[in-house]
């Protein structure tokens, strides 16, 4: 009876550890200790290969497990660098609590003075109108029909001539991503979406087994010849854009680039989803690409932004049906999608609370909602002349009334330190990692600039800046 266990024991001490597991172990000790410290740039896979007495193939094997563990980051054409562990995870997407005392260049929750008061009032008024007793109860799956009246109007105002039938409610704009992902892809359908994008449709698309096909881009928009071959080679089932304040590069796509990459959706059959989140902050953009292609084309937007981060109010405009002369998606026509929606909204949230959707209905119907949105305009206005101010003489990117800047970093400066290294000093920023699609990650900050006091982002962007050339140096 004791034998078995003696011989399995006895055979497992006589085995053999991989040579690879023995680097990979060692190299992974050697990071987390501080041995090789963030930003230090190890050895070429030839290099290792031969310190080790491996082979290449082997050596490229240890460096991608340590990039699988979230070690290292592997740069094409520049090495293999050594991440900060000291950033938590996902830095730029997750919404960790941060202090009090932390200047917020990572998340944009922009707000204007009286917002609270008038929730006060919004909360007031319900308390004594109507029946306040139907708030109590399940709503329709994509909202009342008043209500979503009250959305349709709103988009008029944006230049989407919409019924609201075509309309459904949901609990904000990543609400409404998602139901528009379960109701119109299946794992394993290629997205095209810009190398740079919203990471919030990234983890999406990773929960839900999707391949995102990245598109280069400008700073003026997506580089649409690319977008075609890409729709020639492969079978492209949507395109996920932002073309009114892309996030984060803001640029806002002019109307004849709009026209070009609704003919070629329309070409190839390729379902358009727009995300409309910050177009509130465009004056006068061009029409949406959903007025241009009502057929091909699915809206989301939502109030988060406009009017407060915790109204978690969306909306989602499912396509029209398909003219006859025009191509209709392949597999799947563009009048299901509505009630495909709304299945998914019902297995996800089954409904809006009525009490946000009830004082969301009332401010975009009295004009709150407009005059916060030109409130926020100019605010976030005001935010990239101190920004311009302060970062005179730096590369960035941006447009002069969004809430975020792109700063790409010198040839020798590490995204990854520099985040570690404001953090200690109090300020939290996001790096290009949570925003890539491609396989490259360059080195580029993100910073949103609607969350720390206006009176205070002068001197909290220049403590970037001074960091930005402190790591240049190094």
């Amino acid at each position: 009876m004791h034998d078995g266990p003696k011989i399995v024991m006895h055979t497992m001490a006589r085995m053999r550890v991989p040579r690879y597991k023995v680097v990979l172990d060692r190299l992974a000790r050697e990071i987390r200790s501080g041995v090789w410290p963030p930003g230090a740039r190890l050895p070429t896979h030839r290099e290792l290969a031969a310190q080790e007495g491996i082979a290449l193939v082997t050596a490229s094997r240890v460096y991608a497990e340590l990039e699988a563990m979230g070690l290292v980051s592997g740069e094409q054409g520049r090495g293999t660098y050594v991440r900060d562990t000291a950033l938590f995870a996902g830095h730029g997407v997750e919404q960790a609590a941060i202090a009090d005392d932390v200047a917020d260049l990572n998340f944009n929750y922009p707000s204007v003075p009286g917002q609270a008061e008038l929730l006060r009032r919004a909360l007031r008024e319900l308390s004594t109108s109507g029946d306040i007793a139907a708030l109590l109860r399940y709503q329709p799956h994509g909202g009342r029909a008043q209500d979503r009246a009250s959305v349709a109007r709103h988009l008029r105002r944006r230049g989407l001539d919409i019924d609201g039938e075509r309309i459904m409610l949901v609990n904000g704009a990543q609400h409404g991503l998602a139901v528009t992902v379960m109701a119109a892809l299946r794992a394993g359908d290629v997205v095209a979406v810009d190398a740079l994008t919203y990471p919030g449709f990234k983890v999406l698309a990773q929960s839900l087994g999707l391949e995102l096909a990245p598109v280069p881009g400008s700073e003026h928009g997506p580089d649409l010849d690319h977008f075609e071959q890409l729709c020639a080679r492969r079978r492209v089932r949507a395109a996920y854009l932002m073309p009114t304040m892309h996030n984060p590069l803001g640029w806002v796509m002019d109307a004849p680039s709009r026209m070009r990459l609704v003919e070629t959706a329309r070409r190839h059959g390729v379902l358009i989803i727009e995300d409309a989140s910050y177009a509130f902050l465009a004056k006068d953009p061009p029409p949406p690409v959903a007025a241009l292609a009502p057929d091909v084309t699915v809206y989301v937007s939502g109030l988060s932004k406009s009017v407060a981060t915790g109204l978690r109010f969306g909306f989602v405009a499912a396509p029209s049906e398909p003219a006859p002369s025009r191509l209709a998606l392949s597999d799947l026509a563009s009048s299901d999608l509505a009630p495909a929606i709304e299945r998914a909204i019902r297995a996800t949230t089954w409904n809006t609370p009525a009490v946000i959707t009830a004082m969301a209905s009332r401010w975009l119907d009295d004009g709150t909602v407009d005059r916060l949105e030109a409130e926020k305009r100019e605010d976030a206005g005001a935010r990239q002349r101190i920004a311009a101010e302060v970062l005179e003489g730096c590369r960035y990117v941006s447009h002069p009334s969004s809430y975020f800047i792109w700063l790409p970093l010198p040839e020798d400066a590490r995204a990854d330190r520099i985040a570690a290294s404001l953090i200690r000093k109090r300020i939290s920023v996001a790096t290009a990692e949570p925003f890539a699609t491609t396989t490259h990650v360059p080195q580029a900050l993100r910073l949103a600039l609607g969350s720390t006091g206006i009176a205070e982002l002068g001197e909290t962007l220049q403590r970037v800046r001074e960091a930005v050339i402190e790591d240049a140096r190094m």
